[in-house]
C-alpha cells in the first residue's frame, strides 16, 4: 500500500504545482522506476515505451475527429442544426430548452467533445433563448447539462482515449455510447419539461410540414455524419480511424463547397488549432502508456486489487464505489487527465472482478462529463460564464435540477450493463 499512496502522491503533487500533466505523469513513472530498481535503470527502455504509446493507429482518429468538429463549428452548421430542431420539437413543453437538447445530441454526432458543444452550439442556443424570454439561468443549466451528450453519442474523442490506453476496442466503445447518449437526452427532456411547467414557459408554434421540410434540407448535410460514421463502423466497411477521415472529408465538402462558409486561411487556422490539440493529447498518452506500464511493473495494480476486494469482490460494488470515487475526481480534474491518469491503475482491477472494459468505459466518461459542471473545475462553467456573462458558482447553482436526470441516467447504465453492450454485442457478437 505504500508503493500505492507513494505513486499516486507524487503524481498528485506534481499536478497542484501546475506541471503539465504529461511531465508529471513521465516524472512520476521515472522516479517510481529509479526507487524500485535504483541504478539499474535504462533510458532505452524508457524511450521505447513512450514511443510504444503513440505508435498506434487509432491515435489517428483523435486530430480527425477534433478537426471534424471545428469544421462543424466554423462552417454554419451549428446554425442550421439549431433552426431544424426547433423545428421539430419548439412547440414541446419547454420549447427552447427541448430544442436545445436535440440540437445537441444531433451535433454530438458531429464533435465528439463537450466543450466543442457548449462553446459552439451554446452562443446560439443562450441568445435565442435569452431574445425568446427565457431566464439566464435556466438557459446556461440546460446548455451545460445537455452538452454532456456529446462524448457519449459516437464520435467521442475521450472514448477513443479511454479505448486505447485500456486496449479495448474502439468500435465497441462508439456504437456502446448510442443508447446511454439517446437515454441521457430523453432524460434531460424530461426535466425540461417539468422545469418549464412549474415556470409556466410559453410553447411556441408548431412548424408546417412546408416549414419543417425547409429546415430538413438545411440540415439533412451535417445530420447525417453520424448516420455515416456509424453505418459505416456497423457495415464493415471502414475502421473507426477511417471513419473519422471519412467525416473530415464530408464535413469539409459541406462546409467549404456546399455552404461556402470556410475560406482558405479558415482552413489554415483550423489545421493549425487541430494540430496543437493533437500534439499536446499525443503526448499525454504517451506519457500515460509509459506510467500505465510502471503501475504494472510495480504490482500498483494489484494491491489497489487487493483493497478492493478486500472490502467486497462483487462488480456491481466495486462499480458504486468507482462512481463515487469518479464523480469527486470530475470535480478537480480534466477529462483528459482523468481518463490517462485513471484507466491504467483502474484496468487491471475492473477486468479481475469481471466487468466489461466497454461497460467501465462508457461509466466513465459519463461521470467524468458531469464533472464538466462541478465546480471547481468545471470547464463548462467557465466557457457559459463567458458566453453569458453569468458567474460560474450562478451557473453551477442554476444547474443543480439537471443533475437529477444526468444522475439516473448513470444509476441505469450502472445497474444494466446491457445498455451499453446490448449494440455492440448485436453488431460485433459477444467479446472474446
Amino acid at each position: 500500500m505504500i508503493q500505492f499512496v507513494l505513486f499516486v502522491g507524487v503524481l498528485i503533487f506534481l499536478f497542484l504545482t501546475g506541471l503539465p500533466l504529461a511531465f508529471a505523469l513521465g516524472i512520476t513513472g521515472f522516479i517510481f522506476m529509479v526507487f524500485t530498481w535504483g541504478t539499474s535503470v535504462s533510458f532505452g527502455i524508457i524511450a521505447q515505451r513512450l514511443f510504444y504509446g503513440v505508435n498506434n493507429f487509432v491515435i489517428l482518429a483523435i486530430p480527425l475527429f477534433i478537426l471534424v468538429g471545428k469544421l462543424m463549428n466554423t462552417g454554419g452548421i451549428t446554425d442550421r442544426i439549431f433552426r431544424f430542431a426547433n423545428l421539430l420539437v419548439g412547440h414541446w413543453k419547454g420549447g427552447l430548452g427541448q430544442v436545445n437538447v436535440l440540437a445537441s445530441m444531433l451535433f454530438a454526432g458531429t464533435s465528439g467533445l463537450a466543450v466543442a458543444d457548449t462553446a459552439g452550439l451554446g452562443l446560439v442556443e443562450i441568445k435565442a433563448m435569452r431574445d425568446a424570454g427565457y431566464d439566464d439561468d435556466f438557459s446556461c443549466a440546460i446548455t451545460g447539462a445537455s452538452s454532456t451528450v456529446g462524448p457519449i453519442i459516437p464520435p467521442s474523442v475521450p472514448l477513443v482515449i479511454y479505448g486505447i490506453l485500456a486496449s479495448t476496442s474502439i468500435g465497441r466503445l462508439l456504437i456502446g455510447g448510442i443508447l446511454p447518449g439517446v437515454l441521457v437526452g430523453l432524460l434531460l427532456m424530461a426535466m425540461v419539461a417539468f422545469y418549464a411547467t412549474r415556470k409556466g414557459y410559453t410553447l411556441n408554434r408548431k412548424a408546417t410540414i412546408r416549414e419543417l421540410w425547409g429546415g430538413f434540407k438545411k440540415a439533412v448535410g451535417p445530420s447525417l455524419t453520424p448516420f455515416i460514421l456509424i453505418g459505416g463502423m456497423l457495415s464493415g466497411m471502414f475502421t473507426p480511424t477511417e471513419a473519422a477521415a471519412i467525416a473530415v472529408l464530408y464535413a469539409l465538402i459541406l462546409s467549404a463547397f456546399v455552404y461556402r462558409e470556410i475560406k482558405v486561411s479558415d482552413l489554415w487556422r483550423l489545421l493549425k488549432e487541430t494540430a496543437v490539440e493533437t500534439a499536446v493529447i499525443t503526448f499525454i498518452i504517451s506519457c500515460s502508456m509509459f506510467y500505465g506500464w510502471v503501475l504494472i511493473r510495480s504490482r500498483v495494480p494489484i494491491i489497489l486489487l487487493e483493497a478492493f476486494t478486500s472490502v467486497s469482490a462483487s462488480p456491481l460494488v466495486i462499480l458504486l464505489i468507482l462512481n463515487a470515487f469518479l464523480l469527486i475526481i470530475g470535480c478537480f480534474m480534466d477529462t483528459t487527465a482523468a481518463i490517462c491518469i485513471l484507466t491504467p491503475i483502474l484496468i487491471p482491477l475492473i477486468t479481475k472482478v469481471g466487468i466489461d472494459p466497454v461497460h467501465f468505459g462508457l461509466v466513465m466518461v459519463l461521470n467524468l462529463m458531469i464533472g464538466l459542471l462541478t465546480p471547481p473545475y468545471g470547464m463548462n462553467l467557465f466557457i457559459l460564464s463567458k458566453i453569458s456573462g453569468l458567474s460560474p458558482l450562478r451557473i453551477a447553482r442554476a444547474s443543480l435540477p439537471f443533475f437529477i436526470p444526468l444522475l439516473i441516467a448513470l444509476f441505469v447504465i450502472t445497474l444494466f450493463p446491457s445498455v451499453v453492450t446490448f449494440l455492440p454485442n448485436l453488431v460485433f457478437g459477444p467479446p472474446k
